[in-house]
């Protein structure tokens, strides 16, 4: 297939960069306001997932995830590239595909490709009522290093007052392994 480059595989994923044809199951997932609850936008309409897609094909930092078994994408890991050798990772995928270890076997190769490429840490941002997404850290031998209170806000309430939010801070590092 055109423009499907791999960057990772598992027993059943294939790790690769966004496609055009992408926008369906893309769309899919990021309309759902279930799986958008704790990320920084609300559900997408179909053109913004679009405008979205044009972003994520642009950029080395998403990586769609898509089964092996169906070719269907149900997901994305975020990698993004900071300072000092280190990347902050984050997860989005599908509700119809949660609790079935996509998160974490995906995760899992991608940590060791970005370990084994020179990266020193790996860290992650989340919201301590978001359970399942800092139980996957720890499980994946991430540490909590932080609690951050009401550090950060996405939206404002009907008066214009900033929404307050807490963040956890996770991190893994190399030497760890």
């Amino acid at each position: 297939m055109e423009n499907k480059t791999i960057i990772a595989e598992t027993k059943r994923l294939i790790l690769r960069r966004y496609r055009i044809e992408d926008v369906q199951d893309l769309f899919e997932y990021l309309s759902d306001e279930e799986v958008v609850k704790y990320e920084p936008y609300k559900p997408l309409s179909f053109d913004e997932a679009k405008k979205n897609l044009e972003w994520r094909i642009g950029t080395g930092e998403m990586i769609a995830v898509e089964l092996k078994s169906s070719h269907k994408m149900i997901g994305n890991v975020y990698l993004g590239r900071r300072d000092f050798e280190a990347l902050e990772i984050g997860y989005v995928f599908n509700r119809n595909y949660w609790r079935q270890g996509y998160a974490a076997e995906s995760c899992e190769v991608l940590i060791q490709r970005a370990f084994s490429n020179g990266i020193h840490r790996i860290y992650a941002e989340c919201d301590p009522d978001n359970k399942s997404s800092w139980k996957l850290l720890e499980a994946l031998g991430f540490q909590r290093e932080a609690h951050f209170r009401k550090n950060v806000y996405f939206w404002k309430d009907e008066t214009g007052k900033a929404i307050w939010k807490d963040t956890y801070v996770y991190a893994k590092l190399k030497e760890n392994l």
